[in-house]
C-alpha cells in the first residue's frame, strides 16, 4: 500500500450510511449473534476521531461506569458516535470521512478500509474465554513503534510485555524497556491500545494484543489510524495523547554528567576547565548518593545537600560560569496521584490509618513537589528523575507531571525541563525527556541504540538520548568508541555524556594519564580478585594517553552549537506536528524499500542524513542515500541518490548529507546556547534542487511560543531557486509582526567557491543571487 499526497479528495467527508443499533446497552445477547470477546458479552461501539483515527470499544458488564473518561494517557478530544451494539445481526458498513468500517460477527471482526477499497487494518477478537484472549490484526510489512528497548528495528517476530524494565531485555546493548501502546505498520495503518494495559505478540506471521490476565474486565478501547503518509502517525498519535512541549533552548546543548565527586570544589574545577577550554556545554548535571558513594544528596530519595560533594553556594558559582543546574532524585511515591490544578480539599496525601505503608501510601503531586521548593529557590534549572519501573502507569505519568506544573508554580513563565528512564504514552506533553537506560560501552550497544531510537521517537517522545560512550565501561570502551558515539550523541535530540568511571565522559578525559573515580558495583568488587586499579571491565589503561580524541569532541560539540538554528526549528516542529527531531527514513521515504527497512542511519529533522559509524576500526562506512540528490557535508560533493555509497572515514568523519535544495542555518560557535554573538547566521544552500526552510525563533525560554506573546518570535522563509540560483527571504505567514531592528544572514553555496552574501533582513522579502 502506497503513500500518496494528501488531496481534497481524501478530506473530503462521505454520506454517513448506517442505521444505529437498536439493542440498548444493558441488553442480554444469547444468541451467536452477540457482540463477544474473551468469553464475555458487552457492547461494541465505533467512533469517529478524525478522518484518520476510528475509535473501537468493547465495553463488558463490568467495565467502569465512565467508559469514556480519558484517563491519565489521553487528553480532550472530539469525536462522533456511529455505532453502538450488543449484537450484530448482520454486516454492517459505516463511512467515516473517507474510510469505511465494517463490522460482523462470529467471530467479532472490525475492517477498516479506505474510500477506494484499499484494506487500513482488521481487527477480530477472540470470543472464548482464558487468558490468552486477544485481538489479531494484520502485520505484513514492517512493524515499528512500541516505545523504547527490546528487539530492533522491525519489531516483527517476538513477543513484548509491555512492562517497564531496567534490564528486561538484554539490557547492556538494548537498554531499559518503556513501553508505548503504539504499534505502526509501514504499509499505511497504526494501531494506540488504550486500554487495558496488556502484550503484544508480534509472532507467527500477525499481530495479537492480548490483555493482562487481570484486565480483561476493563473491557478494550482501541484506536485503528488510516496513514495517508507516515506523518499522519506522529499526528494522530498527539491528537490522541497530547502535544509535546517546547524545551528550554539550553537543552539542546550539551550536557556533561558527573557521578563520585571529590570535594565541592571539583564540579567547580571542571565547569571552568570547559569554559578555559572554550568547550562549548549548556548544563552540568548532579548523581545523587547511593548510585555511587559521594553525589550530590545524603542518599536515595534525598532531597538535601551532601556537603562533602556539593554545597548550596555551588549553584550560584556555576550560574556566574553560565552553566544550569540539573539535579538526580529518585524513589518516588509509588501511588503518586493529582495534579498542581487540584483544589485544597484534593490533596490530602496520607490518611493517618495509612502512615505506615511508607513508599506505596498515597502522596498528592503538590505535596511531593514541596520537598523540591527549597532546591528550586537556590536556583536549581532542572531535574533527573530515575528509576521509575516499579511505578504503577499512573504514577509514572503523574511523575513527569510534577516535574512540569511543580517548577511551573516557582517559575511560571520558564519552560521546565526534566530527564527520566521511563514513562509512558503522554510524557511527551509534560515535557520529560528520556534516555536509554543503564547501557554497556560496547561497539554492539551502540549500533543498536540508533534504532532504539528511531522507534523511541516514532512512539513514545520526540525527545531522546544515550549515555554517551554508555554507561557501564568495558574493554570495548575506547577512545575510538568514545568519539564515535559522540558523534552519534550530537546528533540526538539529548546531547549528554555520562557513565561509570565517569572522567572518561569529559571531553579532555582520554589524555590524562588516569582513569579517574573507579566506580564498582558489589558485584563486581566481589568477584575480581586482581588489581581493582585495573579491573576487567574497564578500558585498557593504554588508552588513556589519546590526544585524537579531545579535538573531535570540540569538533562534533562545535557543530551541534552550530547547528543551534536548525535544531530549535526542528525541536519546534516536533511540538507542532509531533514528528521526531531524529526520523527514521521510512517518515519521508515510504515508497523506497530500501529506506524503510533501514534502522543504521537516519534523518535529522527534513534535510540532514546522518550515518553513525558503529564498527571497530571501520575505514568505509556503507549507506544508502533515497531518491534525489545529497550533498556531502564534509567535502561538498554533490551525488545522485536511490542507490549505495561507500564512504570513506577515519576517526574525524561521521558521514553526513544534506539534500540538494536545502537550506541549513549555522551560527558562530557559542560556549553556551543564550551567548550573545555578533557575527551573522550563515545560510548555507545545497544546490541541485528548489528546496525551501522556515527558520523559527523565540525567546528560548519563556512559554510566550503557546499564544504568541513572545515578542521575540520570529517564522522566516526562505526559498532558493536552483536554476536561477535565487534565494528569497521573506516573513512565514505564521509571523504576525516583525520584532523590530535588522537580522543579519550570510549566504553562501555549499562546494561553491564564491565569496558570502550578507543579507540585512527586516521584516520585508528580500531577494538576493549567488
Amino acid at each position: 500500500m502506497l503513500f500518496s499526497s494528501r488531496n481534497s479528495l481524501h478530506r473530503a467527508l462521505l454520506p454517513v450510511c448506517l442505521i444505529l443499533a437498536a439493542a440498548q446497552p444493558g441488553r442480554s445477547a444469547g444468541t451467536g449473534n452477540a457482540v463477544r470477546f474473551a468469553g464475555m458479552n458487552g457492547e461494541l461501539r465505533v467512533e469517529e476521531v478524525s478522518e484518520r483515527t476510528v475509535r473501537i470499544r468493547f465495553i463488558p458488564p463490568s467495565a467502569p461506569e465512565n467508559t469514556n473518561a480519558p484517563g491519565s494517557v489521553l487528553v480532550p478530544f472530539e469525536s462522533r458516535e456511529r455505532l453502538r451494539a450488543t449484537t450484530i445481526e448482520r454486516p454492517r458498513e459505516i463511512s467515516i470521512a473517507g474510510l469505511r468500517v465494517s463490522v460482523s460477527s462470529q467471530p467479532l471482526t472490525v475492517s477498516v478500509k479506505r474510500a477506494d477499497g484499499k484494506d487500513v487494518q482488521q481487527l477480530v477478537f477472540d470470543e472464548a474465554g482464558g487468558t490468552n484472549a486477544a485481538v489479531s490484526f494484520r502485520t505484513d510489512a514492517m512493524v515499528l513503534g512500541l516505545g523504547e528497548g527490546a528487539q530492533q528495528f522491525d519489531r516483527r517476530g517476538a513477543f513484548y510485555p509491555m512492562e517497564p524494565s531496567w534490564g528486561g531485555w538484554n539490557r547492556p546493548v538494548l537498554g531499559s524497556v518503556v513501553p508505548s501502546p503504539f504499534v505502526i505498520g509501514t504499509e499505511g495503518w497504526a494501531l494506540f491500545a488504550h486500554v487495558p494495559e496488556g502484550h503484544f505478540d508480534l509472532r507467527e506471521g500477525k499481530g495479537r494484543f492480548i490483555p493482562r490476565t487481570n484486565q480483561y474486565a476493563r473491557g478494550l478501547d482501541l484506536f485503528v489510524i488510516d496513514l495517508r503518509e507516515p506523518s499522519d502517525a506522529p499526528a494522530e498519535y498527539t491528537r490522541l495523547t497530547g502535544r509535546p512541549v517546547m524545551p528550554p533552548r539550553w537543552a539542546l546543548g550539551y550536557m556533561q554528567s558527573h557521578r563520585t565527586l571529590s570535594s565541592p570544589e571539583e564540579p567547580l574545577e571542571i565547569a571552568r576547565t570547559f569554559r578555559e577550554k572554550n568547550l562549548p556545554c549548556d548544563a552540568v548535571i548532579y548523581l545523587g548518593t547511593g548510585y555511587c558513594t559521594n553525589g550530590w544528596n545524603t542518599g536515595h530519595g534525598s532531597l538535601e545537600f551532601n556537603e562533602n560533594a556539593f554545597v548550596a553556594g555551588n549553584i550560584k558559582e556555576l550560574h556566574d560560569l553560565n552553566f544550569k543546574v540539573v539535579l538526580h532524585v529518585n524513589r518516588a511515591p509509588l501511588n503518586l496521584f493529582g495534579s498542581m490544578a487540584d483544589p485544597p480539599d484534593a490533596r490530602r496525601s496520607v490518611a493517618p490509618q495509612e502512615r505506615g505503608r511508607g513508599r506505596s501510601a498515597p502522596v498528592h503531586v503538590a505535596d511531593y513537589w514541596a520537598r523540591h521548593q527549597e532546591l528550586v529557590g537556590l536556583g536549581v534549572d532542572g531535574w533527573w528523575p530515575d528509576d521509575g519501573d516499579e511505578l504503577p502507569l499512573e504514577s509514572r505519568l503523574t511523575r513527569h507531571r510534577c516535574y512540569y506544573e511543580g517548577p511551573l508554580l516557582d517559575r511560571p513563565n520558564v519552560r521546565p525541563w526534566s530527564l527520566h528512564r521511563t514513562g509512558y504514552a503522554g510524557s511527551q506533553r509534560y515535557g520529560g525527556w528520556i534516555w536509554s537506560g543503564d547501557i554497556d560501552g560496547r561497539w554492539a550497544t551502540l549500533a543498536a541504540q540508533v534504532s532504539v531510537g528511531l522507534n523511541h521517537g516514532l512512539s513514545l517522545t520526540p525527545f531522546w538520548g544515550t549515555d554517551t560512550g554508555g554507561f557501564y565501561p568495558s574493554r570495548e570502551l575506547t577512545g575510538e568508541l568514545y568519539s564515535r558515539w559522540l558523534q552519534f550523541s550530537a546528533f540526538c535530540p539529548s546531547f549528554r555524556a555520562h557513565g561509570r568511571t565517569w572522567h572518561l565522559r569529559l571531553p579532555w578525559g582520554w589524555n590524562t594519564g588516569e582513569f579517574g573515580v573507579i566506580e564498582h558495583g558489589p558485584a563486581e568488587r566481589r568477584d575480581f580478585a586482581g588489581d581493582i586499579r585495573n579491573p576487567p571491565q574497564h578500558p585498557d589503561p593504554s588508552e588513556l594517553r589519546n590526544p585524537r580524541v579531545e579535538p573531535i569532541a570540540r569538533k562534533y560539540i562545535e557543530l551541534r552549537y552550530r547547528l543551534l538554528p536548525y535544531n530549535y526549528t526542528t525541536a519546534r516542529e516536533a511540538v507542532d506536528t509531533g514528528l521526531p527531531m531524529m526520523r527514521a527514513l521510512w517518515l519521508h521515504y515510504p515508497d523506497d524499500p530500501e529506506a524503510v527497512r533501514l534502522g543504521n542511519q537516519y534523518l535529522w529533522g527534513r534535510d540532514l542524513l546522518i550515518a553513525p559509524v558503529v564498527e571497530a576500526g571501520l575505514k568505509i562506512r556503507r549507506l544508502y542515500l533515497p531518491e534525489g540528490r545529497w550533498v556531502d557535508w564534509w567535502t561538498g560533493e554533490t551525488i545522485e541518490g536511490k542507490r549505495w555509497v561507500e564512504r570513506a572515514v577515519d576517526l574525524e568523519t561521521m558521514p553526513i548529507y544534506a539534500r540538494a535544495g536545502a537550506i541549513i542555518p549555522l551560527d558562530p560557535v557559542r560556549q553556551y546556547t543564550a551567548q550573545p554573538v555578533s557575527e551573522p547566521t550563515t545560510l548555507r544552500v545545497h544546490p541541485g534542487a528548489d528546496g525551501e526552510f522556515t527558520l523559527y525563533d523565540d525567546d528560548g525560554r519563556s512559554l510566550g511560543y503557546q499564544d504568541g506573546s513572545d515578542r521575540q518570535m520570529v517564522w522566516i522563509r526562505m526559498r532558493w531557486d536552483d536554476s536561477a540560483r535565487r534565494l528569497t527571504i521573506e516573513p512565514d505567514r505564521r509571523m504576525t509582526r516583525w520584532r523590530g531592528g535588522t537580522r543579519v544572514f550570510s549566504a553562501e553555496v555549499a562546494g561553491a567557491d564564491g565569496a558570502a552574501k550578507r543579507i540585512e533582513f527586516r521584516g520585508r522579502r528580500v531577494v538576493v543571487e549567488l
